[in-house]
């Protein structure tokens, strides 16, 4: 059973398993979903609001699903979770139903269209309230390098969380 919470119920163990990655689940306006693994993201208040920042290359399926939506939900796997961590990093929506290949069991969001995980120990409900696509002006050379060498820069997607979840 899953229930609301406060940042703070759940703040240590998401920054931890960033670490390891955490699973972005998003929507597209025909109703599917998609899931994807996310190294990069920051926890905080922002504009007044609690906000959950994401990094997403337009490259990716889920880039156009979050500008379709303009929502996502962050999911923190639990324990063992780690070939599904890898899996959904490593492959494109645009090519696979990775919830379904997975086994996973995507549940409907309390507050946005974007579902949350069943298995997954804490889920952010977010709603774009910004975004910012990444200047390579502004980027340090060693940063260029060692992560934009293809050129694929981020957009960063501000999420206001509507809503914290976690096991009961």
């Amino acid at each position: 059973m899953k229930v609301e919470c406060g940042l703070d119920d759940v703040f240590e163990v998401t920054t931890h398993k960033l670490q390891q990655g955490l699973l972005l689940t998003t929507v597209g306006s025909d109703g599917g979903y998609n899931v994807m693994t996310i190294g990069w993201g920051l926890v905080g208040r922002l504009w007044r609001e609690p906000v959950f920042m994401v990094a997403v290359r337009p490259s990716r399926h889920t880039f156009q699903l979050v500008e379709e939506t303009n929502v996502f939900t962050v999911n923190v796997p639990s324990d063992g979770m780690d070939a599904t961590i890898d899996f959904c990093g490593t492959v494109s929506g645009r090519d696979h139903d990775k919830i379904a290949e997975r086994g996973l069991t995507a549940l409907a969001g309390r507050r946005v269209r974007s579902p949350i995980l069943e298995g997954c120990i804490a889920h952010f409900e977010c709603s774009v309230i910004g975004k910012s696509r990444l200047n390579p002006e502004l980027l340090s050379s060693n940063v260029h390098k060692t992560c934009y060498a293809s050129g694929d820069y981020h957009t960063l997607y501000f999420g206001r969380i509507l809503s914290i979840l976690k096991d009961a």
